[in-house]
């Protein structure tokens, strides 16, 4: 078995070479067709003229092909705004696209082989490393062996690396989609399957991606875990909505023509819900797409804090919520890395709590605007320019950048604790007027740690087992871990009527 583990690493770091090897192999051919599918028919003339000295050259790689197309549109910019007319400059990033549709390379042509040599193999790879793994063996238990000592999961070399590689990734899915268009090339049959798009987007790549990461490392919790039926039922939950709500259903909408839309992700997570081409997407698709308005609004407004209400903010951050999934299975090695102390405590109310703030200020600023077509309200408030500042530094850097990449340094649920503008709503909900709480019985407690230790959201568990009071804390996910790692039985995750709590 051990053979098989070992032989199952090797085929993952092969993959995953490979998937970086990628990148760096191709050619790129822009044509006058490439242009044409491409870019706007508003920019086509200019843009023809431009980049007539790239026409019909062979790119050997990426990095040259989009240099000399990003030449080409900023001098052209230039020129027009030194003589005033910065009206005419071109504003769209065609960076991705283009280069997307010049793509004529190896990736290109056979896409499917480069697929199973990289993501097909590194998948491959680390579920032989994991079902037979010696360690994953034997009775139900929690194993934490040198937890704190391996350069993986105690900030060592190995978690700066894969911290380094999770940040440079959502780096350029963010702000450079274009320098990862192979990646992309990969998965476009599967694209082109799902949802009839012949070119994935960088999106469909991401979606995708961590469809599979959440896939993958849930069968790791499904063993790992498998003398609890609670975690067991959980991460199946999370695996389930994840691939089939967050990510199958959307790309069959979009096959159907109907709004692209999680149906399991509301606002204000999903805080762009109320955006004028979200809204006029929607009204636009006629039956069904008002049906999918009127469930985000019902499920913001009624959903949300009655299932709160009865069952804690667990039913969502830890069943449903796909970064609450990506933190569970993925991130499950790094939850012991969470900042415990009361500064993080301190640290952590206003900032998370800020976020919803701001995002209930930015949907007000641009439902103003839908209605009334005024973009500038109280005289200095523009709400184009809010709900950039918003999606840039909230819903780009915060949640995926510092969300994600930061799961080897900071712990599984950077987001989920510093950020996420749904789970403080849903934490004041469970705070002042819910019937979930984790009961203690602390005469049962032998003061091991392991329950504060395991917490993802840097509650020191043992403190409130030691005093016998229940767990009612807002920042709490109800993912029930301390229960399962307590080799007492101390914690045990409940519900009752709201003035039985102890705390």
């Amino acid at each position: 078995m051990k053979s098989i583990s070992t032989i199952g690493l090797g085929l993952f770091l092969t993959g995953f070479a490979v998937f970086v090897l990628v990148l760096t192999v191709g050619q790129f051919r822009l044509t006058e067709e490439v242009l044409t599918a491409a870019v706007k028919p508003e920019h086509r003339a200019v843009l023809l003229e431009r980049t007539a000295p790239m026409r019909n050259q062979n790119y050997n790689n990426q990095w040259s092909f989009i240099r000399d197309f990003k030449q080409a549109v900023y001098s052209y910019n230039d020129e027009v705004r030194a003589k005033g007319q910065a009206d005419k400059a071109i504003n769209d990033s065609y960076e991705f696209p283009v280069t997307r549709a010049a793509s004529v390379g190896t990736v290109a042509e056979n896409p499917w082989l480069w697929f199973w040599l990289s993501i097909g193999l590194a998948t491959l790879g680390a579920l032989l490393y994991m079902v037979p793994n010696p360690k994953y063996k034997g009775p139900g238990g929690i194993r934490s062996n040198f937890l704190y000592q391996h350069p993986a999961t105690n900030r060592g070399w190995i978690g700066w690396l894969v911290g380094t590689f999770l940040i440079g990734f959502y780096v350029l899915l963010y702000m450079a989609p274009a320098y990862i268009t192979n990646w992309t090339l990969l998965v476009s049959p599967i694209s082109r399957a799902l949802s009839g798009n012949a070119q994935a987007s960088q999106w469909f790549l991401y979606g995708f991606l961590y469809t599979v990461v959440i896939l993958v490392m849930g069968v790791r919790m499904l063993i790992r875990y498998r003398h609890s039926r609670y975690q067991q039922w959980r991460t199946v939950s999370v695996m389930f909505f994840q691939t089939s709500f967050a990510f199958l259903i959307p790309e069959v909408l979009a096959l159907l023509n109907q709004p692209y839309q999680d149906l399991k992700s509301f606002w204000p997570l999903d805080y762009d819900f109320f955006f004028d081409y979200e809204l006029n997407a929607k009204i636009q698709a006629g039956t069904f797409g008002i049906f999918m308005l009127v469930w985000g609004i019902i499920g913001t407004v009624v959903l949300v804090p009655v299932l709160t209400y009865f069952f804690g903010k667990r039913w969502y951050c830890s069943w449903v919520c796909g970064c609450g999934g990506l933190a569970e299975t993925l991130g499950d090695p790094y939850r012991h890395l969470s900042d415990k102390s009361l500064k993080a405590w301190k640290f952590e109310r206003p900032v998370v709590h800020g976020v919803l703030v701001f995002a209930v200020v930015m949907t007000a600023l641009v439902l103003y605007t839908y209605f009334t077509g005024q973009s500038t309200v109280l005289g200095f408030l523009d709400s184009y320019s809010v709900r950039s500042t918003y999606g840039f530094y909230i819903g780009t850097l915060f949640s995926g950048v510092i969300g994600t990449g930061f799961y080897p340094i900071m712990g599984n649920r950077v987001w989920c604790r510093f950020g996420c503008p749904l789970a403080a709503y849903l934490g004041l909900v469970q705070r002042f007027k819910s019937r979930f709480r984790i009961t203690t019985n602390g005469g049962q407690c032998i003061s091991c740690g392991n329950c504060s230790a395991q917490c993802e959201m840097g509650i020191d568990v043992r403190w409130y087992a030691q005093r016998q009071q229940d767990i009612v804390r807002s920042s709490c996910v109800g993912c029930g871990i301390c229960s399962a790692v307590c080799p007492r039985g101390v914690l045990n995750l409940e519900t009752g009527r709201v003035d039985t709590r102890v705390i």
